[in-house]
């Protein structure tokens, strides 16, 4: 099987089958990241472009090394540095990239659909690294190889997503992509945090945090995104730690052996206590390692798109 699409924009373009199939490539990657030589000629011969208009630290690195892993030639662009900051256009500088012979370009960006802009544009593969509140693909997935890993399935698993789900670009991803792989999936938070009708979306609405997370085989707290936020969603980060974060008496609600989850940076004493962050349910360092292996296989993916080849 190959995947049916040029570009990477949202898990909601996806078929089950091509997740499975990312997620199969994915694990073939680890074990390149874990052995002692984790060069390949995988990438050789193609370019990798980053464009961020936006602060990133784990997605932006684990691209680049990725990239590097599989051999392919990279460059880095950022808005502060390139034409971006005297005013040039997001379409024009996409063209301007693509005409430099890119294979792939990985954009994040505040502007919702902007890797959708770029991908009627130019004739390489783009893969959405995050734009504005829509969607972060490439997070779900690794979120996705982590929970699969450890529980072998997603079929009626209780996964609860649970913090900012009003601004997460992250929780509409998981959604989407769990909700189609067979997980019946619980969101909670403040109601003033909460999309209105994100029931329609397939997923069980609660406003405690006791509630969601009770009989859970996943837990994902989200950050407080107050970058997005306008004032007075909620009384204080004191008042909402208070109410809502997930700490030792919460988390033994949950299933004896339980995911926790976080797509970081993580609000130590917010979203999670740093008891739970640094617990033996915790999977977080784990989901770094695995978006490096996820971001492997897409970048593999999509230049073997007109080849019958597999990473084997």
């Amino acid at each position: 099987m190959k995947l049916q699409h040029k570009h990477i924009l949202g898990i909601g373009d996806l078929s089950k089958e091509e997740i499975c199939l990312i997620l199969d490539t994915a694990n073939n990657m680890k074990i390149v990241l874990e052995s002692k030589n984790k060069r390949t000629p995988y990438l050789q011969g193609k370019s990798i472009i980053t464009l961020f208009y936006e602060n990133s630290t784990r997605t932006r690195l684990s691209f680049e090394l990725a990239a590097k892993y599989m051999g392919a030639s990279s460059a880095n662009i950022s808005a502060s540095g390139s034409s971006v900051a005297k005013g040039e256009s997001l379409i024009d500088t996409a063209k301007t990239i693509n005409m430099m012979g890119a294979d792939v370009i990985i954009i994040r960006h505040p502007m919702a659909g902007a890797s959708h802009l770029i991908a009627k544009n130019v004739g390489a593969s783009v893969i959405n690294a995050g734009d504005g509140m829509n969607e972060h693909p490439t997070q779900a997935l690794l979120d996705f190889m982590t929970i699969r890993e450890e529980k072998g399935t997603f079929d009626d698993l209780r996964i609860t997503l649970t913090g900012d789900i009003m601004h997460s670009r992250v929780a509409k991803s998981n959604i989407l992509g769990l909700v189609k792989l067979g997980a019946r999936v619980t969101v909670a938070g403040p109601l003033t945090l909460i999309p209105k009708d994100i029931e329609k979306m397939g997923v069980r609405v609660s406003y405690s945090i006791r509630d969601s997370v009770r009989d859970a085989d996943v837990v994902m707290g989200l950050r407080i995104q107050t970058e997005r936020q306008k004032n007075g969603l909620y009384p204080s980060i004191r008042e909402y730690a208070k109410f809502f974060s997930v700490d030792d008496k919460v988390l033994k609600l949950a299933k004896p052996d339980v995911l926790l989850l976080h797509p970081g940076p993580v609000n130590r004493g917010v979203e999670l206590s740093s008891s739970v962050i640094d617990g033996p349910s915790s999977f977080i360092t784990k989901q770094v390692t695995n978006g490096v292996a996820v971001r492997m296989a897409l970048l593999f993916l999509l230049t073997r798109r007109e080849t019958n080849e597999t990473a084997d």
